[in-house]
């Protein structure tokens, strides 16, 4: 997939696509320097991050803050706030070299997002979000210790998982009780993304 494709499969502006440019060349500068992506994946990146990336959007529904946990380069962080600027965006990231990464994106691109270099479990009661979402930060039932205590009454998770996510579930089940969507992933076979409300504890 090129941006022509991305273009056709999102239905995106031509303003959109000329910032996600922006950041695939800062992703291919920085990663020569700092370990952001799997080496392998960079060819791939309009696919493998960005469209990757993008399918979060419809699970977000009308969720008007977000927060990415484990933000890393930015996925799904960044894509979702320059695809849909509309929505106030939170990048949570501990590496403060991933984080100088966000902020050089984020003002080239004008993508509007909030960076917070801390772990996420700092922030609960610090920050109150609509969504959570995140992408290969932790197992299922770990994650949802994190991103629980940030979401606000109603508020919803959508986690993009691999191919363990059947177990990931079911070991999550054992301490929460939540309502699942699963959608399969649109770039990985045997991944998916997993939608998770009405979350409370057991």
């Amino acid at each position: 997939m090129n941006a022509a494709g991305f273009a056709e499969k999102t239905g995106v502006s031509r303003e959109t696509i000329e910032k996600l440019t922006i950041y695939q060349r800062l992703l291919e500068k920085w990663q020569a320097k700092i370990n952001l992506v799997s080496a392998t994946t960079l060819p791939e990146t309009w696919l493998r991050h960005f469209y990757d990336s993008w399918q979060v959007l419809p699970a977000l529904g009308d969720a008007q803050s977000v927060a990415d946990l484990g933000a890393g380069a930015g996925f799904p962080g960044l894509v979702i706030a320059i695809c849909a600027p509309e929505k106030t965006v939170h990048l949570v990231e501990s590496d403060s070299r991933k984080c100088a990464f966000q902020i050089e994106v984020a003002r080239e691109t004008g993508a509007k997002v909030q960076i917070h270099n801390i772990r996420a479990e700092r922030l609960a009661g610090e920050l109150h979000v609509d969504a959570v979402t995140s992408r290969a930060l932790a197992p299922l039932d770990k994650l949802l210790d994190l991103a629980v205590p940030l979401l606000k009454p109603g508020g919803l998770c959508t986690f993009l998982k691999g191919a363990t996510y059947k177990a990931e579930l079911t070991a999550a089940e054992s301490t929460w009780h939540m309502r699942v969507d699963v959608a399969a992933s649109l770039t990985e076979p045997d991944a998916a993304l997993l939608t998770l409300r009405e979350i409370t504890r057991k």
